[in-house]
C-alpha cells in the first residue's frame, strides 16, 4: 500500500495520540486522580500505541497493518474506559480513540 492510503489512518491515530496525552494530563490533575487510574494507564498506553503506529504507516513497515489490528484494540479499550467519566477531556478522548480504532480497522479491510 501507498503513503497516500495510510494517510487518513496516520492522521486518525496522531489525533488520538494528542486527545490521549491530553486526557493524561488532565486525570493526573483531577482532585480524585486516584479513582482514574485505569483512565490514566490505558491513555498512556494507548498514546504510545498510537504513535508507534502512526510512525509505521509512515514508513509503509511490513507489520503496519498488524500494528493497526492492536491499535484498533487498543483505543476501543480506551474509549471504553473513557467514556465512563464525564470529563469533557475523557469524552473528547473516547471520540477521538473510536474514530482512530475505526481507521485502523478500515484499512485492515483493505
Amino acid at each position: 500500500m501507498s503513503h497516500e492510503q495510510f494517510q487518513s489512518c496516520i492522521d486518525e491515530c496522531i489525533r488520538s495520540m494528542k486527545a490521549c496525552n491530553y486526557c493524561y494530563d488532565s486525570c493526573l490533575s483531577e482532585e480524585h486522580s486516584m479513582n482514574m487510574k485505569v483512565c490514566i494507564r490505558l491513555t498512556r498506553e494507548c498514546a504510545q500505541i498510537c504513535a508507534f503506529t502512526a510512525e509505521a504507516l509512515s514508513l509503509n513497515a511490513s507489520y503496519a497493518l498488524d500494528l493497526c489490528e492492536i491499535c484498533a484494540e487498543v483505543c476501543e479499550s480506551c474509549a471504553t474506559e473513557c467514556v465512563r467519566h464525564r470529563n469533557e477531556h475523557c469524552q473528547r478522548c473516547a471520540e477521538a480513540c473510536f474514530s482512530c480504532a475505526q481507521a485502523c480497522k478500515a484499512l485492515i479491510v483493505h
